[in-house]
C-alpha cells in the first residue's frame, strides 16, 4: 500500500511539474486564441514547443509545399502506446492489408485534418487548442481516451493558401474587428486563400494526387491507414455548424457499419452542442459520393470519413455580422471545432474494439470476396504505353496492385467504350488488375462505368471513371484474373545514338510526348510533325508523329543525337530512327504537309472575373506537366499588352470585362487575324460567341419563345430543389466524335470522352472553321444529367477551330485540364498549343 501511495505521489509531482512547462496556446503566442490569426510558422513553433515537453508525442515533417512551407504531422497517444508506436502502426497496416487480426487492447487511429482550404482558417487555430487538451496530463478524461486511441493531427494541409489569407487579413483588418461584411477585411482579393499555390482545391485531390501537398500527405496516410478521419472546414457565415451523418447520395460501396458509426459520432457531437445551446444540422448538402474528398477517400479506404463544417469561411474574419443579427466570432468558431474533434476521439475510444473488428473485416472481405459484379479489369495498351504508365502511377499512389498479361489470352468482358460485353485478347503489354485485393472497394469506385446515384442532388461531379479520364480501352471481367508480372521493361533509346540517322521519329499520343516536345523546343531543336499517316522503315506512324531531322538542326552541333536521345529517355518517349526521308507510304519529310512546329510565346489571363481554379490548371500544366515558359497577364493589364510579343493567348473559364469593350475586342481580333492564336475555354468561349466572329451558341427548340409552356412557371415551392435538378449537370461523361485528320485531334482515336459540366454546345462552324469534336444525340455515357439539360446536349460542337485571317480561335467548350486528373484532355490541350497553326 505504501509503495502504491509513494508511486502515486511521485507521478503527481511529475505531472504537476510537466504541466507547468506545457504552454497553452495563449501563453506561447502571447495573445488569446481567437483575437488574431496565427501565421503558419508560429503554429508549427507551438507544435514543436508542445512536442519538446510531451514524451508521448511525435512531430514529423512529412513534406513541403510548392512555396517551401513545411507540412507536419503530430502523433499523440497514451505513454504506454507511445513506447510501441511503430509496432502499432505496422500491425494496423496488416489489418488494412486483409492479413492481420486485431488483439485485445489495440488502439484505433484517429486522423484530424485541418485547413485544407486556406481561407477556412479557424481550423488551424482549433488544432492548437485540441493538441493542448490532449497533451495536458491534468485532463484525465482525454488521457483515458488516449489509452485506446492514437491521434494524428495535421494542423494545416494547405499552408500556402492559409498564409495568403492570413497575411492579407492581418495587414488590412481594423484595430477593432469590424463585423460589417461589406468592409474590406471581409472581402479577399482574387484569387483568395482557398486553394494552394497553383489554385487547386486540395479537398478534391485526395484520389488524383496531382499536387505535391496531396502526394506527400496521402503517402503518409497510407503508412497509417486510420480507422477515423475528420476533415475540418468552414462554410457560409450564416450557416450553423454541420457534422455527420452525411447527406444522400451515399455511394453504395459504403458499408452499413460505416453509416451507423457516422450516426453514433454525430449524436455525440449533438450532445455537446445541445449542452451549449449551439445550432447545428446534419444529413444535408454534404454527400458521400465523389471519391476525392477528405471524407469519401478515407471512407473508400475502410475508415469513418467525415467533414465538419463551421459557419464562417474567409468572409468571417475575427467577427462577422450574420443575417440574424448575431455576431460570429473567431473564438466561437474555434470552440466548435475543438468540441467536435474531441467528441470524435471520445467515441473512437469507446468503440475502439468494434471499429477495429469492422475495419479488419472490411479489408479481409475485399481481399477474399470483392464487392460488385467484376472480378478483374484489363486495360489495353494498344500502342500507348506512356498513357498506361501514367495510369499505373496513379494506381500505385492509391495502393492498388496491378500487373500485366501473360501473353496472348482470350477472355470476355464489358467494353467501356462500346458499352457491350465482348470477346477480347489479353496481350503481354496490357494491364491486368485483380479485384481480389485489399483496396478493392476503392478500385471499384474508380473504375465503375456508371455510378448508381441514390439521390440526384449532389455536391460535385458524378462521373470520373478512369478508363474515360485516361482514354484507355478497358474491359471489366466477371471472371478472376491473376497478373503475370508486375512491370514492363522500359524502352531505352541510347543505342540509337550510334546510328546517326537521317531523322528520329516519336509517336504523339500522350502528355509525356508534349513534355518531350517542350524540352526539344527549349533546346532550340527544330521539330516537324506529319499531317497524315505514313510508313517509314517498314513501320506505320500516325498523323502528328514528331519528326526530328538532322537537317535544319546543324546548330546543335555534334551533340544533336545525344540531346535528342537523352531527352527521349528522360520523358520515357520511344524513338524510331530512319536513314532516309523517303517514305514507303504517305508524304516525304520535305513535303509542305510535314509542318514545322515553331517555339511559341504563350500568355494566360488571370485576375478578377477569371476562375482561379481554371487559371491554376493552365498554370500547373505549363510549369509542372510540360515544363514550358508561360507569361501570366492580369486581366486589368490586357489593354496594355504588347501583342507582338505573343503567339498564343489563353482565356480560361471566366467572365472578362475586357471583352465587353469594343475597342478591346477590335484589338484582339486584329491580333488574331494577323497570325495570333486564341484558346477560349468554357465561359470565355461563350463570351466570344456573343461577338460577331462566326461562333454561335446552339439554340434548341425549347429556347424558342413560341414553344414555351405557359404553365411552366407554376411550380410548388416545396419542390424547388428538385426543379433545379432538371437543369443540372454537375459533371457527366459524354462521347465526342473527333475528326482525327485535324491537328487538334492528333494522337486520338475517333472518340474522345469529355467531362461535361454545363449545357453549352455550339452551332457547327461553316466555311472558315473546323468541327473537330462534336456531340451527337446518343452521346451521353455516365453521370447525372437533368432532364432539360439532357435534351439540349445533342448535335452540336464542343471542340473546334475558327480561322480568322492568318490566325485561329481554338474553341474548348469543356475543360480538358479538369483538376489535372482528366489525363486524356492534356493531349488535346497540347495539340491546341503546338499543332494547330
Amino acid at each position: 500500500m505504501r509503495k502504491f501511495l509513494l508511486s502515486s505521489l511521485l507521478l503527481l509531482i511529475m505531472q504537476t511539474g510537466f504541466s507547468q512547462h506545457l504552454p497553452t496556446p495563449d501563453q506561447f503566442l502571447g495573445y488569446a486564441l481567437g483575437t488574431q490569426f496565427t501565421p503558419h510558422h508560429r503554429v508549427l513553433e507551438y507544435f514543436k514547443a508542445v512536442a519538446a515537453v510531451t514524451p508521448n508525442m511525435q512531430l514529423t515533417q512529412y513534406g513541403s509545399t510548392y512555396e517551401g512551407r513545411p507540412l507536419m504531422l503530430a502523433v499523440i497517444t497514451a505513454p504506454e502506446n507511445a513506447g510501441k508506436i511503430e509496432q502499432i502502426r505496422t500491425h494496423n497496416l496488416e489489418l488494412s492489408n486483409g492479413t492481420g487480426t486485431p488483439a485485445a487492447g489495440d488502439p484505433v487511429i484517429v486522423w484530424l485534418s485541418y485547413n485544407v482550404h486556406g481561407n477556412e482558417a479557424v481550423s488551424t487555430e482549433a488544432a492548437m487548442t485540441t493538441l493542448y487538451m490532449l497533451a495536458n496530463p491534468a485532463n484525465k478524461e482525454q488521457q483515458d481516451w488516449l489509452k485506446h486511441v492514437v491521434v494524428i493531427i495535421d494542423p494545416c494541409l494547405n499552408p500556402d493558401g492559409r498564409e495568403r489569407y492570413v497575411s492579407y487579413y492581418n495587414q488590412i483588418h481594423t484595430r477593432y474587428p469590424d463585423p460589417l461584411l461589406f468592409s474590406r477585411e471581409h472581402n479577399e482579393p482574387w484569387p483568395g486563400g482557398r486553394a494552394n499555390h497553383y489554385y487547386f482545391d486540395l479537398n478534391r485531390d485526395w484520389a488524383w494526387q496531382t499536387q505535391v501537398e496531396s502526394q506527400q500527405r496521402v503517402a503518409w496516410y497510407s503508412r497509417w491507414m486510420p480507422q477515423v478521419h475528420v476533415d475540418f472546414h468552414e462554410q457560409s457565415i450564416d450557416a450553423p455548424y454541420y457534422f455527420a451523418p452525411a447527406a444522400e447520395p451515399f455511394h453504395d460501396i459504403i458499408k452499413p457499419w460505416q453509416r451507423s458509426m457516422q450516426m453514433l459520432i454525430g449524436k455525440n457531437n449533438a450532445r455537446y452542442f445541445d449542452k451549449e445551446g449551439w445550432l447545428y444540422f446534419t444529413k444535408e448538402f454534404f454527400d458521400m459520393f465523389y471519391p476525392s474528398y477528405g471524407d469519401t477517400y478515407p471512407t473508400y479506404n475502410g475508415a469513418i470519413g467525415m467533414t465538419y463544417e463551421q459557419g464562417g469561411g474567409g468572409r468571417a474574419g475575427l467577427a462577422g455580422l450574420k443575417q440574424d443579427g448575431d455576431t460570429l466570432t473567431l473564438s466561437q468558431r474555434i470552440a466548435h471545432h475543438r468540441t467536435t474533434g474531441l467528441s470524435t476521439i471520445e467515441i473512437a475510444s469507446q468503440e475502439s474494439a468494434q471499429l477495429l473488428k469492422e475495419f479488419t473485416k472490411y479489408f479481409y472481405d475485399a481481399l477474399h470476396t470483392p464487392d460488385g459484379p467484376y472480378q478483374s479489369y484489363v486495360v489495353k495498351a494498344a500502342g500507348n504505353s506512356e498513357k498506361l504508365a501514367s495510369l499505373g502511377n496513379l494506381l500505385n499512389k492509391n495502393g492498388i496492385r496491378f500487373g500485366y498479361g501473360a501473353g496472348v489470352t482470350k477472355a470476355s468482358g464489358f467494353n467501356y467504350f462500346s458499352g457491350k460485353t465482348e470477346n477480347l485478347t489479353i496481350e503481354k503489354e496490357d494491364m491486368v488488375i485483380s479485384a481480389a485485393q485489399a483496396r478493392s472497394n476503392l478500385l471499384k469506385v474508380l473504375f465503375e462505368p456508371d455510378s448508381r446515384l441514390s439521390d440526384s442532388v449532389t455536391y460535385d461531379i458524378t462521373a470520373w471513371s478512369l478508363p474515360y479520364a485516361y482514354g484507355l480501352q478497358t474491359y471489366a471481367l466477371r471472371q478472376p484474373l491473376t497478373p503475370a508480372k508486375d512491370s514492363l521493361q522500359v524502352t531505352v533509346n541510347t543505342a540509337l545514338v550510334a546510328q546517326r540517322p537521317y531523322a528520329y521519329l516519336a509517336r504523339w499520343n500522350s502528355v509525356k510526348d508534349v513534355r518531350f516536345l517542350s524540352a526539344l523546343l527549349q533546346k532550340r531543336i527544330r521539330v516537324r510533325y506529319a499531317e497524315g499517316d505514313f510508313i517509314a522503315g517498314g513501320k506505320s506512324f500516325p498523323a502528328g508523329t514528331l519528326i526530328i531531322t538532322r537537317s535544319g538542326n546543324e546548330t546543335a552541333g555534334p551533340q544533336f543525337d545525344e540531346q535528342v536521345v537523352n531527352l527521349a529517355n528522360t520523358y520515357k518517349t520511344t524513338l524510331d530512327a530512319v536513314s532516309t526521308g523517303f517514305v514507303e507510304k504517305g508524304v516525304d519529310f520535305g513535303s509542305e504537309k510535314v509542318r514545322f512546329i515553331k517555339p511559341i510565346r504563350v500568355a494566360v489571363v488571370m485576375g478578377e472575373g477569371v476562375s482561379s481554379l481554371a487559371a491554376g490548371e493552365v498554370w500547373h500544366f505549363f510549369e509542372q506537366q510540360i515544363g514550358y515558359p508561360l507569361t501570366i497577364v492580369d486581366e486589368k493589364q490586357l489593354s496594355r499588352i504588347n501583342w507582338k510579343a505573343l503567339d498564343v493567348l489563353i482565356l480560361p473559364d471566366g467572365e472578362y470585362r475586357y471583352l465587353s469593350e469594343k475597342d478591346n475586342t477590335n484589338k484582339l481580333r486584329d491580333w488574331i487575324t494577323g497570325g495570333g492564336k486564341l484558346i477560349a475555354m468554357q465561359d470565355a468561349l461563350a463570351q466570344i460567341a456573343s461577338l460577331d466572329w462566326g461562333i454561335h451558341l446552339k439554340k434548341t427548340d425549347e429556347d424558342k419563345e413560341d414553344n414555351k409552356d405557359e404553365y411552366a412557371l407554376l411550380k410548388p415551392y416545396a419542390n424547388r430543389e428538385r426543379e433545379g435538378v432538371k437543369q443540372m449537370i454537375p459533371g457527366a461523361i459524354y462521347k465526342v466524335q473527333l475528326d482525327v485528320t485535324h491537328p487538334l485531334a492528333f494522337g486520338f482515336p475517333a472518340v474522345y470522352y469529355t467531362l461535361k459540366q454545363d449545357s453549352r454546345i455550339y452551332d457547327y462552324l461553316d466555311e472558315g472553321g473546323w468541327n473537330v469534336g462534336i456531340v451527337k444525340k446518343d452521346n451521353y455515357l455516365s453521370g447525372f444529367v437533368g432532364t432539360e439539360t439532357r435534351k439540349r446536349l445533342k448535335d452540336g460542337l464542343l471542340f473546334g477551330v475558327r480561322e480568322m485571317g492568318e490566325g485561329k480561335i481554338v474553341m474548348m467548350a469543356d475543360d480538358p485540364l479538369f483538376r489535372s486528373f482528366w489525363e486524356n484532355g492534356k493531349l488535346l490541350f497540347g495539340n491546341a498549343l503546338f499543332m494547330v497553326w
